[in-house]
């Protein structure tokens, strides 16, 4: 079912003659989807999910459907030199009508201003169309004065969301280099703080799990609210440090700023997944799969929290959508390898190892099938076995500890994994629950292992879901005391509005806005959009087209019209469009204008 109140922001075009400003145009966009997160109420698609249609062709109507959104915003960016243009649409899913359009040219100077001028015409028009929502005077602040050093962010960013090896080293280097052009901008401080914490818990590298600690703490200086911040310091806690219950409350808080920044949520289900909450795990991850259902992370999410209980059916479908999306991606491909083993699929198995090109360690794969649930006679001997971890090296997935528990090499599979846990290593963060560790699972080596890690004290508290969610609620949740409307105060408004459209006809005004006819009113936006909706039960949008839909009827039946077309009466009624005159009659009566004249003639 599609929410009225949702939208999708696509990735806006580059239209510049350098091709190489396309870091600019994402950034844009990446800015912009933030801003209307900031709106309680409305459903923004994560970046994930818009950007998924990048660079292709598609009919609104399917990309509706596929992220389950009302409304999609679809644009343009030019930058050349020290301007910049920018060009924008909102269209509706349901049959592509264009609710509204703009156009900007500015100083690139004035960048912020502008994302803050697109991000509340959107919010409005949605406001407007489709029911209430708070909106705030302004949805972009103001990171920082130093315009060079925000390009190079941007830069960075795009960079660092490439989420392979060459973009966080990229995006390592151009982050320091943006600090140094402006030390008061917290956002690079946080880049580069989650860089660095993720690059340390993967290599392992403690000296950049340092790095991370001192970029996430200068950036805290300067802002202590980024939902950014929390989610660098808690990606370093929970990957770097394996420190779950300080992990936890970060990615709350991160939550909490920014409820549709489905990366903290991730963070969170894969912290949960470590510690074997699974139902936790997975009430996130369908959570944020609403939000961002195009995410190949999140299906692979999905998919490990299935493989780690023994649902390898499960799991195998979870990764077949993570690689419908991205079939280059590493870590579904490696999961996919695991759940064909386990289902002793050995002819598929072979034959996706012979067809693709990016097969993670398939010398290990091939060597792990034939140990596993195999009798002892498998023919494998254990120098052959060394030979294969000394060749493949160092991988995503833990092979050799595998592969020397399954050959039946305790010692040897317990002393690699006793020492990637001491350095905690990210590919061992799920060591609680892999089900090929479960031949050394009853070892006093194991168990101390899992005591000394999951110690109680590094744990999260147990709660409620209702407690969870009240520590993630988003920061506005409580009903803005300007909406609380005395019956005096909405009766006097009412009469007010009254006099306005029938006496005063401010409805004949084309362009007229909720925020025009609030101010006639006296009231703020925000009370007159939440007393029309909750008071009167209609949109802003259908109000006054009521009174123009009376007005046009009213003219249509008046014999001194007669030489008029139908549509000069709508304009003349305060209709500004064909399209939006002929669905708005054919919504409320039911037949197209020209039956109806037929009708009451």
């Amino acid at each position: 079912m599609i929410d009225n109140k949702s939208i999708a922001i696509l990735p806006f075009l580059n239209l510049s003659s350098d091709p190489e400003n396309e870091y600019f145009s994402d950034g844009v966009t990446e800015d912009i989807i933030n801003a209307l997160t900031r709106i309680q109420g409305l459903k923004v698609t994560a970046r994930t999910s818009s950007f998924a249609f990048k660079g292709r062709h598609m009919d609104v109507r399917h990309i509706g459907n596929q992220l389950g959104v009302s409304t999609v915003l679809e644009g343009s960016v030019r930058k050349s030199k020290k301007r910049v243009r920018i060009s924008a649409q909102l269209i509706q899913t349901t049959d592509g009508f264009q609710i509204w359009s703009g156009r900007f040219d500015r100083d690139i100077e004035d960048i912020f201003e502008l994302q803050d001028e697109i991000s509340l015409a959107i919010a409005e028009q949605i406001r407007e169309n489709f029911g209430h929502l708070e909106i705030g005077e302004h949805l972009v602040d103001v990171p920082t004065q130093n315009i060079q050093a925000y390009n190079l962010y941007l830069k960075a960013r795009y960079n660092h969301l490439r989420w392979d090896r060459e973009g966080i080293e990229n995006a390592m280097k151009f982050y320091p280099q943006c600090i140094e052009m402006a030390p008061d901008f917290a956002w690079p401080y946080f880049g580069a703080g989650y860089c660095h914490a993720m690059f340390g818990s993967w290599t392992p590298n403690f000296s950049s799990l340092d790095m991370a600690a001192d970029y996430i703490g200068r950036g805290f200086e300067i802002d202590d609210q980024s939902f950014l911040g929390y989610y660098s310091k808690a990606t370093l806690e929970f990957w770097g440090h394996w420190n779950y219950r300080e992990a936890e409350k970060l990615y709350l808080r991160s939550m909490a700023l920014n409820p549709s920044y489905t990366e903290a949520e991730e963070g969170l289900a894969e912290l949960y997944t470590a510690i074997g909450w699974f139902d936790e795990a997975m009430d996130h991850t369908k959570h944020i799969l609403q939000l961002d259902p195009l995410s190949p992370n999140h299906h692979f999410t999905k998919a490990n929290i299935h493989y780690l209980q023994r649902d390898y059916e499960s799991a195998l479908e979870s990764v077949e959508s993570a690689l419908g999306i991205n079939p280059d991606f590493t870590h579904a491909i490696a999961m996919k390898q695991l759940c064909l083993i386990k289902l002793k699929r050995e002819e598929e198995l072979e034959i996706y190892l012979e067809n693709t090109a990016l097969a993670v360690s398939p010398k290990s794969v091939r060597m792990l099938y034939t140990l596993t649930d195999q009798p002892a006679d498998h023919g494998v001997r254990l120098e052959k076995i060394d030979e294969v971890v000394q060749e493949e090296g160092v991988s995503i997935m833990p092979w050799p500890v595998f592969l020397y528990a399954q050959f039946g090499a305790q010692e040897k599979a317990l002393e690699l994994l006793q020492r990637a846990v001491a350095d905690k290593r990210g590919q061992f963060a799920n060591f609680l629950s892999r089900p090929f560790l479960d031949k050394i699972r009853d070892t006093d080596g194991l168990k101390k292992l899992v005591n000394k890690t999951f110690e109680p004290s590094r744990l999260p508290s147990k709660r409620s879901r209702q407690e969870l969610s009240n520590v993630s609620a988003h920061k506005n949740n409580d009903v803005d005391a300007r909406l609380l409307m005395q019956p005096e105060e909405i009766e006097m408004a009412i009469e007010k509005l009254d006099q306005l459209m029938q006496q005063d006809e401010r409805y004949l005004d084309t362009a007229l806005s909720l925020r025009t006819l609030a101010a006639e009113a006296g009231l703020h936006p925000n009370k007159l959009s939440w007393m029309l909706n909750d008071q009167v039960g209609v949109s802003f949008n259908d109000y006054v087209n009521n009174f123009r839909l009376d007005c046009f009827k009213q003219k249509v039946l008046d014999p001194a019209n007669k030489n008029f077309t139908l549509l000069g009466l709508a304009f003349e009624s305060g209709f500004n469009s064909k399209s939006t005159f002929n669905d708005y009659f054919k919504k409320k009566t039911g037949i197209t204008p020209r039956k109806w004249l037929k009708e009451h003639k």
